[in-house]
C-alpha cells in the first residue's frame, strides 16, 4: 500500500457511534482476513467481527468499526440463516469440501419424504458433537490444532438451538436445506448427523450465510465493493 493510499484511508469518515458493515464474505477468506482487509481499506484499527464464518463458506459477516465493536456480543446472539448443499456417501475430516476424505460409500436411495421425516429430530434445542476441526477449546488448545497435529481430539458436545430447517431440493446423492439457528450452531455437524440418521455419511459442499438478524445477503457488500466505496467517497 502506498503512502498516498494510507493518507486517504485515514480520512475515512466514521460516525460517532461507529459503524456496522454487512459484508458478503468471499469463499477462501477467513473472517479475520475480512477484518484485516477492512482495517487496511479504512485505516481504522478498532475493527472486529460478530460471528466466525468458515473459510469455505460465503455470505453475511457483520464487521464492527470503532465504538460499534461494543455491540459484537449483542450481534452474535442474533439468529442466523444458512443455505447448505449436503453431499451424501462421502465424509471428510473437516465435514466440508476442504477436508480429506475419510469415508466413502454408496449412499442409499433417499427421497424427499425420507429427509422430511428426520428434520423434526434436529429442530429445537439439541446437542451437537463439536467437529474436530473447529475453534472450540479443550484444556486451552483449539480442537483444529490438535486435529492438524495428528493428536487425539476429545469428543465434546454443546447445546444449540435450531429454529427451522426447510428442505429446498433433493437430487441423487445430495440435498439442500435452509437453516435458521442460534449462536454456535455447526452446520457441518448438522450435515454429518442428518446423513447418519439417513443411514449414510455426508459433508457440506457449499455453505452460504444468508442472514444475521435483519442483515441480509442481498444488502451486503463484498470487500472489493467496500474498497471502491471508500476510494470514491472516503466514507462508508
Amino acid at each position: 500500500m502506498t503512502s498516498k493510499s494510507k493518507k486517504k484511508n485515514k480520512a475515512v469518515y466514521l460516525p460517532t457511534e461507529g459503524k456496522i458493515l454487512s459484508i458478503n464474505k468471499p469463499a477462501g477468506w477467513t473472517s479475520f482476513d475480512v477484518v484485516n482487509k477492512i482495517r487496511r481499506i479504512t485505516g481504522i484499527r478498532k475493527v472486529g467481527h460478530a460471528g466466525t464464518l468458515d473459510p469455505f463458506a460465503t455470505g453475511v459477516l457483520l464487521v464492527c468499526l470503532g465504538p460499534a465493536t461494543k455491540k459484537v456480543s449483542q450481534l452474535m446472539n442474533l439468529p442466523k440463516e444458512y443455505v447448505a448443499d449436503i453431499a451424501l456417501g462421502t465424509e471428510t475430516d473437516t465435514l466440508d469440501i476442504t477436508g480429506k476424505v475419510v469415508k466413502r460409500e454408496e449412499p442409499p436411495e433417499i427421497s424427499e419424504k425420507d429427509i422430511l421425516a428426520v428434520i423434526p429430530e434436529f429442530t429445537g434445542v439439541i446437542e451437537q458433537e463439536i467437529p474436530s476441526f473447529s475453534a472450540a477449546k479443550h484444556r486451552g488448545r483449539r480442537l483444529y490444532k490438535l486435529a492438524r497435529s495428528g493428536k487425539e481430539v476429545p469428543q465434546l458436545f454443546k447445546t444449540v438451538e435450531i429454529m427451522e430447517i426447510e428442505l429446498l431440493s433433493v437430487e441423487p446423492g445430495a440435498f439442500t436445506i435452509r437453516v435458521v439457528c442460534g449462536k454456535g450452531t455447526y452446520i457441518r455437524a448438522l450435515a454429518r448427523d442428518m446423513a447418519k440418521r439417513l443411514h449414510t455419511v455426508g459433508y457440506v459442499q457449499r455453505l452460504v450465510r444468508t442472514r444475521v438478524g435483519e442483515y441480509r445477503i442481498e444488502h451486503s457488500l463484498t470487500p472489493a465493493e467496500i474498497e471502491t466505496m471508500v476510494e470514491s467517497t472516503n466514507s462508508l
